[in-house]
């Protein structure tokens, strides 16, 4: 199956737009930087008054590349709504195998079509030439694995949840339907060179560190926070768990807390500052999610060369956390090592094959929460329902809500360093764009078609004047946004 390349894409992904606000203080030097996610997202007001069983189908439409963590995370919740305490271990494997799926499928999308460019490329190499294509064109056999690594991903999903892919997989109490055995094979015969494929991109990412070991070290250096679910024996574990969380030097904050209980330990409050840890404040408690707090919040991964590898990069820290931003692309890449190798594990375990997909009902409940690691952090969805089984009220923590003061530190410390102190660049701009892509959010400016990134820089006097700028637009092109 992974013999045929596809075509390369570089479609525009999602819609949204980002704005970097730099204000000066009046003695001409960054006193604050902003970042503003500019998208509209009405969900939780879609969602409300829907029937429940409609709501794990629904929720797949808020992001197009991680659906399934949607779907997942709303069933989840369904599953307790309509009395489900356990599933059958035919249906977890199989919502375990599509979860492990997406994880591939995402994590190749983000290094092979987003990052690559920017580190294979340069920083600093022309926008227009630092693309896809243009990986493909200098780097012709890493673009044709990530391209088959994100097609290996989708192909266990669609094993799972079938050709129709929406609609077709989980329902509350277990799965729609069994995997087949030809699909099982056909997997199962492909996980292999994956996982070889995977350990590679970890040594060539390795190479390029060691070019410059100081600026990929510290590149978007800001400690921060770390959140992420943590199963038996405090191992990571992407579709269940209990909530943990340790501090910039490592000290565990808070540990073991369920799901259900999120909001005790959690603040979402109105406002920019974003969710934050409820016991430190909004100021002291804002969190990073994702990839490269998952890494370090947990204490093993359960397979043996990701475990090898988070180890391996973990000790570039010498002991002590990892904080710089471009850290995170070699954490996704060992947690694609790892969801590969979870693949191959549960593709050999018999019990994927089985015909016993649905629980034994319980007693249905009025409100319930699901949580679940999305590839890029830790998601939480809640919902009430009323007497006719409709959302009343449904309430999402999507990834980059968790990452928002994360993303603004990052961005705070690259502005600050590559400021030029009299106007906005196009160096600046360019590696501000790399700080926000590295954490991926679910927005157009985390794309990387042809350098598409529809992103603008302004930077703010003291007095409140916009005095240099630049937009980077869906064209890819650079004009100056200063008003005249």
């Amino acid at each position: 199956m992974l013999s045929e390349p596809v075509a390369l894409s570089e479609d525009a992904g999602h819609e949204g737009r980002g704005k970097v606000t730099i204000q000066l203080d009046s003695r001409g030097q960054v006193h604050h930087v902003d970042l503003q996610i500019l998208a509209l997202r009405g969900f939780e007001e879609f969602i409300e008054g829907r029937p429940c069983d409609e709501v794990p189908e629904a929720v797949q439409r808020l992001c197009g590349t991680c659906p399934v963590s949607h779907h997942l995370a709303a069933v989840k919740a369904m599953d307790r709504i309509a009395g489900y305490d356990r599933l059958t271990p035919t249906a977890e494997k199989l919502r375990r195998l599509m979860h492990f799926g997406q994880f591939v499928q995402s994590h190749a999308v983000h290094l092979y079509h987003l990052t690559e460019p920017d580190l294979l490329l340069g920083f600093d190499s022309e926008t227009n030439r630092r693309g896809l294509v243009d990986v493909a064109r200098s780097f012709p056999q890493l673009a044709t694995e990530g391209v088959l690594m994100r097609r290996f991903g989708q192909e266990v999903v669609r094993a799972v949840m079938g050709p129709r892919l929406a609609g077709a997989g989980a329902v509350p109490g277990g799965m729609r339907r069994a995997l087949s055995r030809e699909s099982r094979d056909l997997l199962r015969a492909d996980v292999d060179q994956v996982i070889d494929w995977a350990v590679g991109a970890l040594r060539v990412l390795e190479r390029l560190h060691d070019t410059n070991p100081a600026f990929y070290d510290h590149f978007g250096e800001v400690g921060g926070n770390m959140i992420g679910l943590v199963g038996r024996g405090g191992a990571l574990d992407f579709y269940t768990g209990r909530l943990r969380a340790r501090d910039a030097l490592g000290v565990t904050l808070f540990d073991g807390v369920a799901p259900a209980a999120y909001r005790g330990v959690l603040a979402e409050e109105p406002g920019p500052g974003g969710p934050h840890i409820r016991a430190l404040g909004p100021e002291a408690g804002w969190y990073r999610v994702g990839p490269l707090a998952r890494l370090q919040v947990c204490d093993l991964l359960t397979s043996e060369k990701a475990e090898t590898e988070r180890q391996r990069l973990l000790a570039v820290g010498g002991g002590k956390p990892l904080h710089g931003t471009l850290f995170y692309h070699g954490a996704r890449l060992v947690e694609l090592l790892h969801a590969a190798e979870l693949i191959r594990d549960l593709l050999d375990d018999p019990e994927l094959l089985g015909h016993d997909l649905m629980a034994d009902r319980g007693a249905p409940q009025r409100e319930a929460i699901g949580v679940i690691e999305a590839p890029r952090g830790t998601l939480f969805h809640r919902y009430e329902v009323d007497d006719d089984a409709r959302v009343r009220r449904c309430e999402l923590i999507i990834s980059t809500a968790n990452n928002t003061q994360a993303m603004n530190a990052a961005v705070r410390k690259v502005a600050a360093e590559y400021f030029d102190g009299s106007e906005i660049t196009e160096g600046l701009l360019g590696h501000i764009e790399v700080a926000i892509r590295a954490y991926d959010p679910c927005l157009a400016c985390a794309t990387h078609a042809l350098g598409q990134m529809p992103l603008s820089v302004e930077l703010i006097d003291a007095a409140g004047a916009v005095v240099s700028g630049l937009r980077r637009g869906a064209d890819g092109g650079v004009s100056c946004c200063v008003p005249s």
